[in-house]
């Protein structure tokens, strides 16, 4: 299974603010310590505020920071919100799919999946490797 670019980003924005809990953050210092485009990271924060993940405050010392703390923010949860999709292969539209006994295997190993990652949290993603502030590109000067 390979996840979207759109979870990853997610990923990486609830892991950056997870570094400082509660202090604010912009998406333009996330875009630039990543590398990638403000306005897919602008697409993603906005569903991760709907979704009750980040907090947003408005204005001129606004910012995004998690709505709640990381060790209630579980990952399996994250992605099962983030993907559309979780069809490891197009069983629906084969045509031996009824009689195919592969659907059930990749069933269950999605199944599996998911509950290795429903067993972990941000803050256990954060602490697992220590702190990776090192290796984000420094914000731009001037």
């Amino acid at each position: 299974m390979r996840l979207t670019r759109y979870t990853d980003f997610a990923l990486r924005v609830l892991l950056y603010l997870g570094r400082q809990p509660g202090e604010l953050a912009s998406i333009a210092a996330i875009s630039r310590a990543y590398g990638v485009s403000q306005s897919h990271l602008m697409k993603v924060v906005s569903d991760l505020v709907g979704a009750g993940y980040l907090d947003s405050v408005r204005g001129r010392n606004g910012g995004i920071r998690l709505a709640k703390p990381a060790s209630e923010i579980m990952i399996g949860a994250l992605v099962r919100h983030t993907e559309d999709d979780f069809d490891l292969v197009e069983c629906a539209t084969c045509l031996i799919a009824p009689a195919c006994g592969l659907t059930s295997m990749f069933d269950e190993a999605l199944a599996a999946f998911l509950k290795v990652l429903d067993g972990y949290s941000l803050a256990d993603a954060l602490a697992r490797k220590g702190d990776f502030g090192h290796l984000l590109r420094p914000a731009a000067t001037g």
